[in-house]
């Protein structure tokens, strides 16, 4: 199956937000139902805001199978649906983001989500720092990832 990335539309949004409860659901363990409940719609809120650029990974087909959310030099969010995790896909968008950057690139990463830890350091990616609450204060440990512009 062929895939690209591309810009998100204002159309597949509730699309999106679904695959990122699908995929939290495959991957966040340590997040409760009532977690997700109240982190789904502050991750409706971001999907629709102008802060951050969203980009698909669609399917031959343009159904979405992942997606990342970039500012410059930092990955905000890379999601993928859980049957399309292991082929790929995250490489694609985190190749995707270091073209748009072209410098040296961040990501944040949940403490309590090994499997991400090792998906970014395997792509070069080091911790460069931790904070012991996540951005909305709650008590789920970040890592704070760099890797170094590409030669």
């Amino acid at each position: 199956m062929a895939v690209r990335v591309r810009p998100a539309r204002t159309d597949e949004r509730e699309r999106l937000l679904e695959l990122w409860e699908r995929s939290v659901r495959a991957t966040h363990q340590f997040l409760g139902q009532d977690d997700i409940a109240t982190l789904r719609p502050l991750v409706a809120r971001e999907l629709a805001g102008g802060a951050v650029q969203w980009w698909v990974l669609a399917s031959d087909d343009d159904v979405p199978m992942g997606f990342l959310g970039y500012t410059p030099d930092t990955i905000e969010a890379l999601f993928l649906d859980p049957d399309h995790r292991g082929r790929g896909g995250g490489t694609l968008l985190v190749a995707h983001a270091q073209a748009l950057s072209g410098r040296a690139l961040a990501v944040d990463v949940n403490e309590q989500n090994p499997a991400a830890r090792g998906f970014y350091e395997a792509l070069g990616f080091a911790v460069a720092g931790r904070s012991a609450l996540d951005s909305g204060g709650r008590p789920f440990p970040i890592l704070h990832l760099k890797r170094p512009a590409p030669d």
